[in-house]
């Protein structure tokens, strides 16, 4: 096989469409073959680009490729969804990819490592589990008011309550709902624990990386943010700078200009969102604290000092944007040039 060739696979769980080509814009041969047909298609090749789409098992499929001397090149779907024509099949997906690849303009997604999905991993089942939590706290509330039991705010009020209601039943309560409510208050009772121990695993790991200690320098930046980072960021260096890595979380514009009329929007929201809702979040914490700070006449750093004068200037939801944005650019200067982060005086 000539070095040339490059192969573009639609993966799938047990279904694997290939296209080979040795030429742009021509598919010289195809391929549908099984998961055990797929690997050993792949070990028979000689060393060459491989397209995937940035899906499902990619990842996995990558570090495969890697070990056999390949280059897999981790294209991002909604990119290579624009080279589909007409309608959506496995074979078109193929063809699409290989058409993607000619646009250099379209960056790969890089293949995550082992550590990297782990952390993965932790992330996405501590959310689970908080969602499972939330809902089942809301559908309890839901439940009692309709019998007009308020619970107060607050979920560290819920189990307290439910036990008080279940020791000493009101009349309005009915028989048949107590059960349900000792049902929900044991599953919100055995998620607590969960995520807790999740969070125990984070704490353990990031112990272990320095990265994750010096992101905890910046302001708004606490052990899921750091770790959320690491895991689904990677390497900070692929970035040229720390605009283009607040771009790619989102937190930038989106822009709709023409000629010498330049029309600046909201941000954008590409990228990941469980990222951009930690650094947001993050940066609602910090610019509360420093007008808190500010009204009780303490000094401020230029950071904070910045955000309180931009929130004065331009509302706090649009300040909380810049904050994260500017949060975003400090991350990526911390990762790269390897030092945390020192705060700036105002007189300086």
């Amino acid at each position: 096989m000539k070095k040339s060739t490059t192969i573009s696979v639609d993966l799938a769980k047990s279904v694997f469409e290939i296209a080979v080509s040795d030429h742009p814009g021509r598919v010289r041969e195809r391929h549908r073959l099984s998961r055990a047909g797929f690997q050993r298609f792949l070990a028979q090749q000689q060393p060459t680009t491989v397209l995937l789409e940035a899906c499902g098992s990619a990842h996995h499929w990558g570090r495969e490729l890697q070990s056999l001397g390949h280059r897999p090149l981790l294209l991002p779907p909604h990119e290579v969804r624009r080279y589909v024509r007409r309608n959506k099949t496995d074979r078109a997906d193929a063809k699409g990819m290989l058409e993607a690849y000619r646009n250099e303009d379209i960056q790969p997604v890089p293949v995550k490592t082992t550590g990297q999905q782990a952390l993965m991993a932790l992330h996405r089942t501590r959310s689970a589990w908080l969602a499972t939590r939330t809902a089942r706290i809301n559908l309890a509330r839901g439940l009692l008011r309709e019998f007009g039991v308020a619970i107060p705010l607050g979920p560290h009020n819920v189990l307290p309550r439910i036990a008080a209601l279940l020791a000493d039943p009101p009349d309005e309560l009915p028989a048949p709902v107590r059960p349900l409510l000792e049902a929900l208050a044991a599953e919100i009772h055995d998620l607590e624990p969960r995520i807790r121990s999740v969070e125990l695993q984070l704490r353990t790991l990031a112990r272990d990386t320095a990265t994750v200690g010096r992101l905890m320098t910046i302001p708004g930046v606490g052990l899921l943010t750091a770790t959320a980072l690491v895991a689904f960021v990677g390497n900070a260096s692929r970035f040229h700078s720390g605009r283009r890595f607040a771009s790619y979380l989102g937190l930038t514009p989106k822009e709709h200009s023409s000629a010498l009329r330049r029309r600046l929007g909201a941000i954008s929201k590409c990228g990941d969102t469980y990222l951009r809702t930690l650094l947001t979040h993050g940066a609602r914490a910090v610019l509360r604290a420093a007008v808190v700070s500010a009204g009780h006449g303490k000094p401020l750093d230029r950071l904070r000092a910045w955000a309180v004068q931009l929130q004065h200037k331009r509302g706090h939801n649009k300040a909380t944007i810049a904050l994260a944005n500017k949060l975003a650019r400090i991350a990526w200067a911390v990762w790269v040039h390897d030092e945390p982060f020192r705060e700036v005086p105002t007189t300086a």
